[in-house]
This record gives structure tokens, C-alpha cells and sequence, in this order.
């Protein structure tokens, strides 16, 4: 009864996994080559712009981030079977603007990490890195200006807080992952630090937005995705 208050059990097992804890180099990993230096990258599920988008829009827009925290928890728990975690010192959730979580009144990314938290013991830490500037939404736009929009919107705050530490920066969904990999090269500042990502979902290549007229490949902002 506690699962179905979340999300139904039949759409749960439904869900296209990604299973990218099972692979030495995760597609997502390799969404980041060359970007910044990552570690690892996993996702739960793939987001095909279908089955999960009522998922993803509840989480994110719908005022139900309970959902996203109780995914991460299910999550991590999988993971940790793994030892995904064991060389994770610090949880850093994706950060919002000001004015988009006031009018939100959450960060969705700050849930997903309190639910990992709750199950590994590792702290969440949300003042390292704040977002600068309110940039437009990225829904409508293609790769090319996902990446000028996201360009120098986050700010280092406390490069102490994660000198010499293994950092898990955390969001919902990654799409062409231009914002998360704005954010970890600004964490990348701080001396000696070590990251790696983990988000809910991954957007399939249909889900990316066109380029052109035609679906794109996320080797825009990395090394090409293979199947």
C-alpha cells in the first residue's frame, strides 16, 4: 500500500530500466567525456518522453517531489548492493535560482538527494554551488542552445567543503546534460575533487530535442552514444 501511494506497482515494474550500475562505462558516463572529469554516471530508468512523463512532470512541476524521494530511496538501495557508494563522501543536488524554487516552492533535486541520504548515511550538502542566473527553461530548445543557455550560470561557493572529496552531484532527468555538465565544471574547480553523477532518468535519443529538423545524438556535448 505505501508503494501504490507513490506510484502503482504496475507501472513501477513498467519502468524501462536502465541497469548502467550493471557496466563498467555508463552511456551517461560517457554522455560527460571529455566535458569534465567524471568518475562514474548512473540513471534508473530511461525517459522516453511517454511512459515516464507523467512521472517526471509530477516530480519536477506538479508539486510532487515525495515521488522523486522515494524512487532515490529504492534506488540507492539497489545501488548500494553494488558499493556504488563507497567512495561517495558528499550528496550535491542540482542547484535552482531563487526565483524558480520560490515559485516552485522545492528543489525536486534536493528530495532525490535526502532519499539517498536516508538510506546511505551520506550528507547532503546544497551551499557548495548556487545557480547565478535564472536562464530560460531548456524544454524548447535544441542542443546547441541548451548549451550557450546553461553557459556560466553556477558559482563555486565553498570549493573548501569538497577539496579532496568524491562528490555525487544529483538531479531528475538529464536530457543532452548540458546544465549538469555546467555545474560539475564549476565543482571541478575546487582542488582535488573527484564527481560523479547520478539522476533519476535519462531522456532517450527520441526524447532529445531536434536539431534542424532531425533527432540528435548527445555526442553534441561529449563522445557519440553506442548502442
Amino acid at each position: 500500500m505505501g508503494q501504490e501511494k507513490h506510484i502503482c506497482t504496475r507501472c513501477f515494474m513498467h519502468l524501462p530500466f536502465t541497469e548502467y550500475h550493471l557496466v563498467e562505462h555508463s552511456l551517461l558516463e560517457k554522455q560527460f567525456w571529455g566535458l569534465f572529469p567524471i568518475e562514474k554516471a548512473v540513471s534508473m530508468f530511461h525517459h522516453d518522453g511517454e511512459k515516464t512523463r507523467h512521472i517526471i512532470y509530477h516530480i519536477k512541476y506538479w508539486n510532487h517531489p515525495e515521488i522523486g524521494h522515494y524512487l532515490a530511496r529504492i534506488y540507492a538501495k539497489e545501488l548500494q548492493e553494488y558499493h556504488f557508494f563507497d567512495d561517495i563522501d558528499i550528496l550535491i543536488p542540482l542547484p535552482l535560482h531563487w526565483k524558480r524554487q520560490l515559485k516552485r516552492h522545492y528543489n525536486q533535486s534536493h528530495y532525490i538527494c535526502k532519499g539517498i541520504s536516508e538510506i546511505t548515511g551520506i550528507p547532503v550538502d546544497k551551499r557548495v554551488v548556487k545557480r547565478t542566473k535564472n536562464n530560460p527553461s531548456q524544454t524548447h530548445l535544441n542542443a546547441h542552445q541548451r548549451s550557450d543557455n546553461v553557459s556560466d550560470i553556477f558559482q563555486l561557493i565553498h570549493p573548501e567543503k569538497i577539496k579532496g572529496k568524491h562528490v555525487l552531484l544529483v538531479d531528475d532527468v538529464t536530457t543532452t546534460g548540458a546544465t549538469i555538465a555546467s555545474c560539475a565544471k564549476e565543482l571541478a574547480k575546487a582542488p582535488d575533487v573527484k564527481i560523479s553523477v547520478l539522476t533519476l532518468a535519462i531522456a532517450s535519443r527520441l526524447a532529445i530535442p531536434a536539431l534542424n529538423g532531425d533527432n540528435i545524438e548527445a555526442s553534441v556535448y561529449g563522445v557519440p552514444l553506442m548502442e
